[in-house]
């Protein structure tokens, strides 16, 4: 089979290698597509903790396609099925998963691209998050996750003050709902749009969905007296300074909203495929760029730069 491989920092080659065979427990899928996750950024840029070349179809793990082999004690699932899966190798054309970690999908669903994993994290972290109906929440980083709470929180109920860098992700995160957008780069504006929206007392609820220091500073401060600060975005890039006298004074709930349970992710794609089945949630609008398996590079570099109209990368296998 074809694996995409980075052999170095901002290179990638076409490797062809053996086809998995699934194990006890485990199935294989022919994979259809990959979405292309923010936290694949680093590996590809070169951070200094990263050893090249990577596995060939690491760090992929947001596929899904149709199982064609299924290993010795699995049930439930046959070859054709067509499902969402978590792994760690999907950059490629197939990949092998624990039966525990693939969940079929809906015959509905046919044709149409399905990262399960992203999708699950959504709906996990809007799950911690304690969104209540009237409740006014900041959103701090409009991307694909952000777009896609924006729509959850607004589903609920809430009235949803949408922030990014970006004039177009605020534009994404009307359509999904909120109320309010405003431009993380002005933060004297941003400070004023809150308070009055808010009537100064901030917000019950903020999620931080950029993995960056200066908005993660922001959200805390845009969080009212014993409101719930949301950590969702991924910080891998050091350590992170906080105001803890700011943090004390509000009595504040800081939730870091990152699962490491297997269970708890494949809880969250269940949640998803519900969303997705009753209306609650339609992603497809945020896949806005495809590519194939060998213009991995272009999706990585397109994920990172992040031009006009952007949102989500996925390959096409």
């Amino acid at each position: 089979m074809l694996a995409a491989q980075i052999a170095a920092p901002g290179q990638i080659e076409m490797q062809c290698v053996n086809i998995p065979e699934p194990g006890p427990g485990q199935v294989r899928v022919r994979l259809e597509g990959c979405g292309v996750c923010a936290s694949n950024i680093p590996v590809w840029e070169g951070k200094p903790w990263f050893e090249y070349p990577i596995d060939p179809g690491a760090p992929g793990h947001e596929g899904w396609g149709r199982i064609d082999a299924v290993g010795a004690e699995v049930s439930g699932f046959s070859p054709g099925d067509r499902v969402a899966m978590l792994s760690g190798h999907a950059y490629a054309q197939y990949d092998i998963a624990p039966a525990t970690s693939v969940l079929k999908l809906p015959p509905e669903f046919d044709k149409a691209p399905f990262p399960g994993e992203p999708l699950g994290c959504a709906m996990n972290i809007f799950r911690r998050s304690g969104i209540r109906a009237n409740s006014t929440v900041a959103i701090v980083g409009i991307g694909f996750l952000g777009a896609i709470l924006t729509r959850l929180a607004s589903e609920a109920g809430a009235r949803v003050i949408a922030v990014s860098r970006r004039p177009d992700s605020l534009a994404f995160a009307e359509r999904m709902g909120a109320c309010k957008t405003a431009c993380l780069d002005d933060e004297n504006e941003l400070r004023e749009l809150v308070r009055s929206a808010t009537d100064g007392r901030q917000c019950e609820v903020v999620i931080e969905a950029t993995g960056k220091q200066r908005p993660l500073d922001l959200a805390a401060e845009f969080t009212c007296e014993r409101g719930r600060l949301v950590i969702a975005g991924y910080h891998q890039d050091g350590p992170r300074q906080i105001d803890l006298q700011l943090w004390n004074w509000r009595g504040l709930d800081v939730i870091n909203a990152h699962e490491r349970d297997t269970s708890v992710y494949v809880d969250g794609m269940r949640l998803a495929i519900d969303a997705v089945q009753r209306g609650i949630l339609d992603p497809s609008p945020l896949f806005t760029h495809k590519f194939p398996l060998n213009q991995l590079g272009d999706a990585l570099n397109m994920t990172a730069q992040r031009p006009p109209g952007f949102m989500k990368a996925w390959i096409t296998l």
